[in-house]
C-alpha cells in the first residue's frame, strides 16, 4: 500500500515509524513532516489543510490510505472531501468525518452528545455573548473552582481554572466579548470543576467495532511538580499503574460503549481513533474531553507498546472489519521526555541547531518541531524533540527517557525531570 500520513509534529513521527515497519507498506509520505520523519518515508511539502494539494498528489501516487494525525483537517472536513470527490472517494480516509470531528471541534457539541447518551461527564451550561448576564449569574451557582472552556479549537490553550468568582467572571467577559482565544470563545462552556487524577484513553474504531488501545497519563504543565503554564505536553507514560483491569472495565462499559453506540444511533460515521481525556474521581471514570485523533505525546509512548502491524489494524477501519484484527500489546512501561525551546510556551528560541541526537543510546527520538536545514537539524517549533523508550518498569524507562534527553544540545533546551515520578 500506499499511505499518505498527515501532520508534522511528535505523534506523526512516531506513526510513520510504527507504519514504515509494516510489510504492507510499500511507500510512506508524510505531508509535510519534519526533520525527522524522511527516515521513515518521503517528507512533501503539502500543508494538512490544502485538500486541493492533498487530492493532486493522492491521485500522481497512488494512494491507497490517509492517516490523519491532527484535528484540523478533520474539523474542516478533509474526510467529507474525500467522500464527496468522484476520484477520490474509494481512498480510505482514516479519521473522523467532519460532524463526528465536533466531538473535539465544538466543546458544547461534545457535552450535549455525552448528556444525551449517559455518558458520566461534569455538569455544564453553555453561553455566549448575547447571554453573558446569565453566565455571570450562573457562574455565582456553580462553585468554586470552576472550569471555563472556549468552545472551538484554541490549540490546546481554551480551557481556564478559575479559583475565584471575580477571577472566573473576569474570565467568561474576556473570552466572550474580547474574544479571547478568537473564534473559538464566541461560546463557552462553564463545567464544573472536578477532583481526581487524569489520564487518557484511546480508542480505534471502525464505526462499529473498536480496540482499546495503551492508555497513557500525560503531563501538561511547564514545570517540575506540575507547576507553571499549560503546554502542549511535555512527557507520558504508559501503562498507567492506578488504570486497573477494574478501572479499566468501568472506562469500556460506561464510556467506551455508550460513546460507540451513540455515534451509531445519532448516524453519525466514525472512522478512526477517539481520545478521551478522563478524570479518575474515587475509582469512577469521568469525561473531560474527547479528541478526534490521537493526543500528544502520549502516542510516542502508546506507539512502542503496539506490537500488532497498525497499518493492518488500519486496514480493519477502513473495510469495517476491525474486530477480525488482532491487537497485541507490550507488558512493558514506555516513558516519553519532551524536549521544548528556551522560553516555551510563551515566546520562544527558534532557529537553534541540535546536537547529540546520535549520543541517544536506548530510546527513540521522535521529531516535533524540527527542520532540516543543510546537514543541521534546527529546532524551530516549541515542542522539539520527544525521547521515547520501552522497558522491562517503570522506573528503567523513566530513568532511560530522562537520561537519554540530557544527552542532546541545543540553545534553550529544557527538558522536566520528574515526568511519571507521581506513579512511581
Amino acid at each position: 500500500m500506499n499511505i499518505l500520513l498527515l501532520g508534522s509534529g511528535g505523534r506523526e513521527s512516531a506513526f510513520a515509524w510504527k507504519i514504515s515497519q509494516s510489510p504492507k507498506c510499500t511507500s510512506l509520505y508524510i505531508a509535510p513532516g519534519n526533520a525527522g520523519t524522511g527516515r521513515y518515508g518521503t517528507n512533501v511539502n503539502l500543508k494538512v489543510t490544502d485538500f486541493e494539494g492533498i487530492k493532486a498528489f493522492a491521485l500522481a501516487n497512488n494512494i491507497d490510505m490517509v492517516l490523519v494525525g491532527p484535528e484540523e483537517p478533520l474539523v474542516k472536513g478533509i474526510h467529507d472531501y474525500f467522500l464527496a470527490d468522484e476520484q477520490l472517494k474509494n481512498i480510505p480516509v482514516i479519521g473522523p468525518q467532519q460532524e463526528a470531528a465536533q466531538l473535539e471541534g465544538s466543546k458544547d457539541f461534545s457535552k450535549a452528545f455525552m448528556q444525551r447518551n449517559g455518558v458520566p461527564t461534569a455538569t455544564s451550561r453553555t453561553f455566549t455573548r448575547d447571554t453573558l448576564q446569565e453566565g455571570f449569574d450562573y457562574l455565582a451557582t456553580a462553585g468554586l473552582p470552576v472550569v471555563l472552556k472556549a468552545d472551538g479549537l484554541a490549540a490546546g490553550k481554551g480551557v481556564l481554572i478559575c479559583l475565584t468568582l471575580e477571577e472566573a467572571r473576569q474570565e467568561l467577559n474576556a473570552m466572550l466579548t474580547e474574544a479571547k482565544f478568537g473564534h473559538a470563545s464566541s461560546k463557552v462552556v462553564i463545567e464544573q470543576f472536578l477532583q481526581g487524577i487524569e489520564l487518557s484513553v484511546f480508542v480505534l474504531t471502525d464505526g462499529n467495532n473498536y480496540k482499546i488501545l495503551p492508555e497513557a497519563k500525560d503531563y501538561k504543565r511547564i514545570g517540575e511538580g506540575d507547576t507553571g503554564l499549560n503546554t502542549g505536553g511535555m512527557g507520558s507514560v504508559s501503562p498507567v499503574p492506578f488504570a486497573d483491569a477494574a478501572f479499566m472495565q468501568k472506562v469500556e462499559e460506561k464510556v467506551i460503549i455508550p460513546t460507540i453506540e451513540g455515534l451509531k444511533k445519532e448516524g453519525i460515521p466514525y472512522k478512526g481513533f477517539i481520545f478521551i481525556g478522563l478524570m479518575n474521581t474515587l475509582g469512577e471514570p469521568w469525561v473531560i474531553e474527547y479528541n478526534c485523533r490521537m493526543g500528544d505525546p502520549e502516542t510516542e509512548s502508546v506507539m512502542l507498546r503496539i506490537e500488532s502491524d497498525l497499518v493492518n489494524l488500519l486496514q480493519g477501519v477502513a473495510e469495517g472489519n476491525l474486530n477480525e484484527k488482532e491487537m497485541i500489546i507490550s507488558p512493558k512501561t514506555a516513558a516519553t521526555v519532551v524536549c521544548v525551546a528556551g522560553g516555551y510556551p510563551g515566546e520562544y528560541l527558534k532557529n537553534k541547531t541540535i546536537s547529540g541526537i546520535d549520543n541517544v543510546r536506548d530510546s527513540h527520538v521522535f521529531h516535533a518541531g524540527t527542520t532540516q536545514v543543510g546537514d543541521d537539524v534546527q529546532a524551530t517549533g516549541g515542542r522539539v524533540l520527544a525521547i521515547s523508550t520501552l522497558q522491562n518498569d517503570m522506573f528503567s524507562a523513566l530513568q532511560q527517557a530522562t537520561a537519554d534527553a540530557s544527552r542532546i544540545y541545543y540553545d534553550g533546551v529544557y527538558f522536566r525531570k520528574d515526568i511519571g515520578f507521581d506513579l512511581l
